[in-house]
C-alpha cells in the first residue's frame, strides 16, 4: 500500500471515528469515566486500535509494513452484510484470511526466529488454501 492511500485511509476512518466520540462527548457515560474499567465500550476500543494503526516516521520498517496490513485489512473487511450467513462468513473471512497472510509476509520478510518464520510459512500456505475455497465457493454459487 502506498503512503498516500495508507494516509487516506486514515484519514477517512480517523474522521468517521471523531463523530462518533463528539456524538459520545455530549452525554455521562457513568463508568467508563474511571481510568482501567473493564466496561469500556466497543467505540473506545476501534478508537484506540485506529491510533495504534497510523503511520508513525519513528516506526521501524516491520511496524510500518504491519501497519500498512492491518489498515488494508481493515479497509477490505469493510464489506455489506447480504443476510445470507454462508455468503457474508466467506465474504468477511476472504479479507482478514488476507490480512493474516500479509501479516505472515511481513514476518518471513523481517522475523529472526526460525519458529516464526516456520510459522508464517505455515499460515500463508493454510490461509491462501483457504481462500482459494472460499472464492471458489462464492464463485460457484453466484457471489463473485
Amino acid at each position: 500500500m502506498t503512503q498516500i492511500r495508507t494516509i487516506a485511509l486514515v484519514a477517512l476512518l480517523s474522521g468517521s471515528l471523531v463523530g462518533t466520540a463528539l456524538a459520545q462527548g455530549t452525554h455521562s457515560h457513568g463508568s467508563h469515566e474511571m481510568p482501567g474499567n473493564p466496561a469500556a465500550t466497543h467505540d473506545d476500543d476501534m478508537m484506540k486500535m485506529m491510533q495504534s494503526m497510523k503511520p508513525d516516521p519513528k516506526d521501524p520498517a516491520s511496524t510500518k509494513d504491519f501497519k500498512a496490513a492491518d489498515m488494508t485489512m481493515m479497509h477490505d473487511m469493510h464489506v455489506p452484510y447480504s443476510g445470507n450467513a454462508d455468503i457474508d462468513f466467506r465474504t468477511h473471512m476472504i479479507p482478514h484470511h488476507k490480512g493474516a497472510v500479509a501479516m505472515a509476509k511481513v514476518a518471513l520478510k523481517y522475523a529472526k526466529d526460525p519458529e516464526t518464520k516456520a510459522m508464517a510459512q505455515k499460515i500463508i500456505d493454510d490461509q491462501e488454501k483457504e481462500i482459494s475455497e472460499m472464492e471458489a465457493w462464492l464463485k460457484k454459487n453466484g457471489s463473485r
